[in-house]
């Protein structure tokens, strides 16, 4: 067991506290001083007891701890007592004060993640994906799927490539639909049938572009307007055919990646003047006017470096701000703006929801070694990055590739990155990294439908909190401090929970509101 001594006594001021025996615990290895990977194979992976929160007793508390030390999900269970500490950390909570409704985590299911579930054995292959999507998984509720390739393929496609084809006469799904994106993601439905799809594009077809290539500083032709939304329309239709249903489609893939110097990535460029034009006129009507009409248009789909002016612009236009429903946002350049950046866009735009649709470690320039197997670090961004986005209005934080191997690839133009999940296909298993545990500690108990509340703000100790709708309220804390740490969640309605919180942890807190 991971327990020490000092490790049972983590709830000092609670009555009780009793170790639960029916999950599977991980299994670990070590790649170096606190690079701790969990393994999983077909006869064993690590799970999470699954206990139904209507059964939750009032004055019981479940507590989840993930550690730099080893620990991962580790539960204990226990009482509401006094605390006599009184140099413990205060985290006031009020569940009358509320704010934005949850959506749900997820993670995107790409060329590249199919290639690699698909070379695991079968056992294998159903053990990754209940790890993400089953109910003592992950309990993804998100799965994020590009329209035609992107870098993450082994090779630059579309749906309609060669010759310019207005008519769209050629249009066909890809081989990579058949083979690594439409078969797992109708496991994972099936696992969660509460699974929302949403789908971009990163590029169009070449001859729809002004400089003929599915990368580089591209734009769509003005000719090939309505085309572009009709190719995106025939998406849906191929994908309906093959039984999933697309909750959203986006106005594409990063298309600030255009004006990028020496930009390699499949993108296709837009500015918000241009964009707004084809969104009222091209991709909203032909989306309220098709079978697909229940879609949703999700706006931006880039850095929140551009929020919110590049949503007031194209909100401008009155037309396009009414066919667009959400506004997503990418990570990677969040070093650069604050978050307030989502509560000016919030409070301008209080309509629109904010979804982050795209994170992963180990994509700077400067990061030689791309996958580097159980840095704790990496699972800190993750937690700390997912806190923010939910005390700023964030519904929901979505992972890029759901899995990747131990090169980062394959990716065709060799723009390799880490991910939650690595596989060793030689091995036939799959290693949880510690970014897995920092969103499973949200997306295993903060389900759909879920609201934040307020907490307080604490040195060292970030945090943030929800009422579930079983009615139960949890938070989600990390512990900053190299330490273990006294912390006190003052509910009133419920009286003070005592903990303390190991060095540099992540923590899950439940109980009855």
């Amino acid at each position: 067991m991971w327990f020490t001594w000092r490790a049972v006594l983590l709830l000092v001021t609670l009555i009780y506290i009793t170790r639960e025996g029916d999950a599977n615990e991980c299994a670990p290895r070590s790649f170096g001083e606190n690079r701790i990977v969990c393994v999983c194979n077909a006869t064993y992976c690590d799970d999470t007891p699954d206990n139904d929160p209507k059964v939750l007793a009032n004055g019981t508390v479940y507590w989840y701890v993930s550690s730099e030390e080893g620990l991962r999900m580790q539960m204990s269970s226990a009482h509401i007592g006094s605390c006599s500490d009184s140099n413990s950390v205060v985290l006031n909570i009020n569940t009358a004060e509320k704010y934005q409704t949850i959506l749900g985590y997820g993670a995107a299911f790409t060329d590249s993640a199919g290639i690699h579930i698909s070379s695991l054995s079968q056992p294998v292959q159903e053990q990754l994906l209940r790890s993400y999507f089953d109910w003592t998984g992950s309990r993804y509720s998100l799965a994020r799927i590009p329209i035609g390739g992107t870098d993450f393929s082994t090779r630059p496609y579309t749906y309609d490539d060669g010759n310019a084809d207005p008519t769209l006469q050629n249009f066909r799904l890809a081989q990579e639909d058949y083979k690594y994106k439409i078969p797992y993601v109708k496991k994972a439905v099936k696992l969660n049938p509460n699974v929302k799809i949403f789908s971009a594009v990163w590029s169009p077809p070449a001859w729809m572009k002004t400089n003929d290539r599915i990368n580089g500083s591209g734009f769509l032709k003005t000719e090939y307007y309505q085309v572009y939304a009709d190719y995106i329309v025939k998406f849906l239709e191929e994908y309906k055919k093959n039984d999933l249903d697309v909750w959203a489609v986006s106005t594409g893939n990063e298309p600030m990646d255009a004006f990028a110097p020496g930009n390699r990535l499949n993108c296709l460029g837009w500015i918000p003047e241009t964009q707004r034009e084809w969104i009222a006129n091209n991709l909203g009507p032909t989306l309220e006017n098709s079978n697909h009409n229940k879609t949703l248009i999700l706006y931006l789909d880039d850095q929140r470096l551009f929020i919110p002016w590049e949503v007031n612009k194209v909100f401008m236009n009155k037309k396009a701000k009414d066919y667009v429903s959400g506004i997503a946002v990418h990570w990677y350049t969040d070093f650069i703006v604050p978050p307030t950046q989502l509560d000016k866009t919030h409070d301008l735009h209080p309509e629109k929801f904010i979804l982050m649709t795209e994170a992963c470690t180990g994509s700077e320039f400067f990061e030689e070694r791309k996958v580097i197997l159980g840095l704790w670090e990496r699972g800190v961004i993750y937690i700390l990055s997912i806190i923010q986005y939910m005390n700023h209005w964030g519904v929901g934080w979505v992972d890029w590739n759901i899995v990747l191997d131990q090169s980062g690839g394959p990716n065709w133009i060799k723009n390799y990155v880490d991910a939650a999940i690595i596989v060793n296909a030689e091995k036939d298993e799959f290693y949880k990294q510690p970014m897995y545990y920092a969103i499973k500690h949200f997306s295993r108990f903060v389900a759909r439908g879920s609201v934040r509340v307020s907490i307080s703000e604490a040195l060292n100790i970030e945090a943030t909190a929800f009422v579930t709708p079983a009615d139960e309220v949890v938070v989600v804390a990390y512990n900053k401090n190299p330490l273990a740490t006294d912390v006190v969640l003052n509910d009133p309605n419920k009286g003070p929970i005592c903990l303390e919180l190991p060095a540099h942890s992540m923590n899950t807190v439940i109980y009855a509101k």
